[in-house]
């Protein structure tokens, strides 16, 4: 199922126990996971995902808090696991949900702002990622590389939402370790590398979903302008957040995943 371990130096690290383990944080079994799969990093927002979109609602995972549930959208096998803040963590939920039967991974969350004309509460699509972040790093063995989401369910997820009437800003994220390490004096520079918004777990997904064969996307809900002290009002994020979920699971359909299991 999984690459045979690289041994060339340099060369990006592949899974040494070739699924042998059982996942030990994603306390789940093959049947549980839906080859779909949304990820929030909040466990609520998880919660609010299932409740709020699934039915046949049933929970695969409470362990270290980092829940998981799984059911049905318009007929369609679904699950909503959280992967907790950062890199380290998304990784480690990414890698045992494969393990268990993912193949296209969804990340659903939040971004600070870079770009002009990008609001609190708008939708942005990342098609790649800065990896300003350790974990790539690890699995790469510091080789230099462009974290990029597939093409299908980049292209998917951005119709979807402009079938809803909105429509996203598109393009490149940064992703990085420290939440409150960029500063606004960083946002020119960014901005000038035409990065649209920076979070923390986008470029680690990209780079697994390459490693391990299977398909990843990012969408996001702008909370905020890097430097801006105030967030988006909560009831208005929430709005935003339902949007983005639903047009998460609505490509979902498009790419067939209604037909899966």
């Amino acid at each position: 199922m999984f690459p045979r371990p690289a041994t060339a130096k340099g060369a990006a690290r592949t899974l040494w126990y070739r699924g042998a383990m059982t996942p030990l944080h994603v306390r789940a079994h093959q049947d549980d996971v839906a080859p779909f799969v949304l990820l929030p990093g909040d466990p609520d927002r998880a919660r609010h995902i299932a409740e709020r979109f699934f039915d046949d609602v049933r929970p695969i995972n409470t362990y270290r808090q980092l829940l998981g549930f799984s059911g049905r959208y318009k007929g369609m096998p679904v699950t909503v696991q959280t992967t907790g803040m950062g890199c380290p963590s998304l990784a480690i939920v990414v890698e045992e949900l494969i393990q268990l039967g993912a193949r296209t991974l969804v990340r659903v969350g939040t971004c600070g702002t870079v770009a002009d004309g990008i609001a609190p509460g708008d939708l942005v699509v990342a098609v790649s990622s800065i990896p300003r972040d350790g974990t790539t790093a690890m699995y790469l063995c510091g080789e230099p590389y462009a974290p990029t989401a597939d093409f299908g369910v980049t292209s998917a997820l951005v119709s979807a939402a402009e079938a809803s009437g909105k429509h996203p800003a598109v393009g490149l994220i940064q992703t990085e370790d420290a939440f409150y390490a960029t500063a606004p004096d960083d946002v020119p520079a960014l901005a000038a590398k035409g990065v649209l918004a920076v979070e923390m777990e986008a470029s680690a997904l990209f780079t697994l979903g390459a490693l391990r064969g299977v398909r990843t996307g990012c969408a996001l809900v702008a909370t905020n302008a890097i430097g801006d002290a105030s967030f988006v009002d909560p009831e208005v994020l929430v709005r935003a957040v339902d949007r983005m979920v639903e047009a998460a699971l609505e490509a979902g359909l498009a790419l067939g995943e209604d037909r899966r299991r």
